[in-house]
């Protein structure tokens, strides 16, 4: 997987919590910068674990089923493509000023879901994981910060073209997988 490969994956999958981080901008009064640094390192963190738990589960199971492991990873990202695209179109969810443990972690949680599948397919694609899990995990920091600034400062209007965007990345994603090994793409 190519560094461009890696950075387009690690878009597509902090759009759950981009979105996320735009509705709990809405929720806050007074953002201050450690609200963007709390929101980051919650769904950062989690990109970043999840996917490294994936990928340890994959590597269990990889023997037994490498020789379908493109269709599986097709499979994966495409079905966290459309649902992600599903719920683009759905109402805004709605979210309190809290930063707690109690409020964010399950938000980190949700929205982390989709990473423990990719990293599985990771397992797969013979990724050098901890540099890929870094570096999502680090993506999702940035986009996660930048996003309840987004929230505080422009409402909701971008949260459901946010989670359209990654569905659609994640879909194209399984696309190249599949069609690489398939030998249509070189």
């Amino acid at each position: 997987m190519s560094l461009l490969d890696l950075f387009i994956l690690a878009v597509g999958l902090s759009m759950d919590a981009f979105a996320v981080s735009v509705c709990k901008g809405l929720s806050v009064r007074q953002l201050k910068f450690k609200h963007a640094c709390i929101v980051g390192a919650y769904f950062g963190g989690f990109q970043l674990l999840m996917p490294l738990l994936g990928f340890l589960l994959g590597v269990q199971f990889q023997r037994y089923i490498v020789s379908i492991d493109h269709w599986i990873a097709f499979v994966l990202l495409v079905f966290i493509g459309a649902n992600m695209i599903k719920e683009s179109r759905g109402d805004a969810e709605t979210l309190n000023d809290s930063f707690t443990v109690l409020t964010m972690l399950p938000l980190a949680v949700a929205t982390s879901i989709d990473a423990l599948a990719v990293g599985v397919t990771f397992a797969f694609l013979q990724v050098s994981i901890l540099p890929a899990v870094s570096f999502i995990g680090c993506t999702t920091f940035v986009l996660s910060a930048i996003g309840i600034k987004i929230g505080n400062v422009f409402g909701s209007r971008y949260k459901s073209r946010a989670e359209l965007v990654g569905g659609i990345v994640l879909i194209l994603m399984g696309c190249k997988i599949l069609l690489e090994h398939l030998g249509f793409l070189g």
